[in-house]
């Protein structure tokens, strides 16, 4: 029914951000379960072995590692830089997910999500496959959002305040370039030679998670992903014979005005198409139609 649709709801914004508030909600809640078990039980490292990417755990098996990873965040480290570090990441996905979830859809969405972090651990498990250590923390996610909302709103202009006090105006091109030429930096002058680098992070899983973005926005954003909405094609009968063409023009029909049962029907396969490709895949003519039912519901 056309009234059963998120769009047509009393709230489709609640839940066209349900997959970002399910996304924070998770990360917020792992990061308060850590330090109850560090602070109140002594198990953090113990947890955080079986949830963090390693090169020891893949070589076990442990392919879940690739993604739950970034549940873990700062192990050993004090609470008031934990914290500040989980708060940071939490308030950057909310707002790059909250502008990218329409123009991607739910599905995709994850899928860069689920991807951006499988990248970020084997591009990180490559580099230190024989030296070792702990993978953590959901940054390439943020970092994969950040390209895609680049390459979607190259100069939109966007107000930072700096120490909570200076405001600065920054593009998202400038910060997408500046965080690729920091963490090029990083990789190339440390991480890649075996040494800590002073900035702190995984350059090379950040590196993985940008280009994931950009990955995603150059081949697979405006490609159809019809794996599970494929519809069978009707096979007919042998004796059914296929009608002879005309060479005379087809004729011209008349418009039929749009009844309410012709408005549902386009309003649903919009919908469809909506959940399926996201918001920013509709035509002019497909948004004028949806404004027109929200329009007519609304008189209701």
């Amino acid at each position: 029914m056309l009234y059963d649709r998120p769009y047509m709801r009393d709230d489709p914004l609640a839940e066209r951000n349900a997959p970002l508030a399910w996304l924070v909600g998770v990360l917020a809640g792992a990061f308060l379960l850590q330090l109850a078990l560090g602070s109140w039980f002594g198990i953090e490292d113990a947890v955080v072995a079986q949830l963090a990417a390693t090169p020891h755990a893949l070589r076990m098996g442990h392919v879940w590692t690739l993604v739950t990873y970034g549940l873990v965040h700062n192990p050993g480290g004090s609470v008031a830089s934990s914290l500040l570090d989980a708060v940071c990441i939490l308030l950057a996905l909310y707002f790059l997910g909250r502008e990218l979830l329409p123009l991607l859809g739910q599905g995709r969405f994850w899928g860069l999500v689920a991807g951006s972090l499988a990248a970020g651990a084997l591009g990180w498990t490559a580099v230190h496959w024989r030296t070792g250590g702990w993978l953590f923390g959901p940054m390439p996610v943020v970092d994969a959002l950040l390209v895609v909302f680049a390459c979607f709103f190259p100069n939109q202009e966007l107000t930072f305040l700096l120490f909570f006090v200076i405001p600065v105006r920054l593009k998202p091109k400038h910060i997408a370039i500046g965080v690729v030429a920091f963490d090029l930096a990083g990789f190339g002058f440390f991480e890649a030679l075996g040494r800590p680098s002073p900035f702190g992070g995984a350059h090379s899983a950040h590196l993985a998670g940008l280009a994931t973005g950009w990955i995603y926005y150059r081949f697979l954003h405006r490609t159809e992903w019809n794996l599970f909405t494929r519809r069978a094609e009707a096979v007919l009968p042998r004796w059914v014979k296929p009608a002879a063409r005309s060479s005379a023009p087809p004729a011209v029909l008349a418009a039929a005005p749009p009844g309410r049962d012709n408005l549902r029907v386009e309003v649903d396969r919009i919908l469809d198409k909506i959940n399926s490709e996201g918001f920013g895949a509709l035509t002019a003519e497909e948004k004028r139609v949806l404004d027109e039912a929200r329009d007519l519901l609304s008189r209701r």
